[in-house]
């Protein structure tokens, strides 16, 4: 079989972390229902800390794709297969550090339900992105991902 010319996502992954957040926050708005757990200061430090989280690793990725010269686009062919940087720690720090984003999101809605359309938006990033992603990569680097996808795991 020939290989694979592209991952074949066809749409850009934030939006569907995006979707998740817009969901929860129509529903709160029919049903609220609020982080009381959290009073407003830890909250809001809990979500500044997940936004830095997101940024410190988003750039963190980003600036190690572009130093292997391969694109962040997952519809576009890769030039090679990063493993420095945070992909030493996990396959897919980009869409880690869009849950942190999410997170600090959820937090600054004070709202429960975006929270509870996290593991849906997980899902379909798994199944939608992430699968796509490393059929392509077994396809197109097949010894280096195989010893790749042993050493790191797919999240944490």
């Amino acid at each position: 079989m020939p290989p694979i010319p592209n991952p074949g996502v066809r749409f850009p992954p934030p939006l569907v972390y995006a979707a998740g957040i817009a969901a929860g926050w129509l529903v709160d708005r029919r049903w609220p229902l609020p982080m009381t757990v959290a009073e407003p200061p830890v909250r809001e430090i809990l979500a500044d800390l997940c936004f830095l989280l997101w940024l410190a690793l988003m750039v963190w990725a980003f600036v190690t794709f572009r130093r292997a010269r391969t694109s962040v686009i997952p519809n576009q062919p890769a030039s090679a297969i990063v493993t420095n940087g945070p992909y030493r720690f996990t396959r897919n720090p980009m869409y880690v550090s869009l849950v942190a984003l999410y997170l600090a999101v959820t937090l600054a809605l004070d709202s429960w339900w975006p929270l509870l359309f996290l593991p849906l938006v997980v899902l379909v990033i798994q199944r939608a992105v992430i699968a796509r992603e490393e059929r392509y990569l077994a396809s197109a680097f097949p010894a280096d991902y195989e010893a790749y996808r042993r050493r790191v795991r797919r999240w944490l």
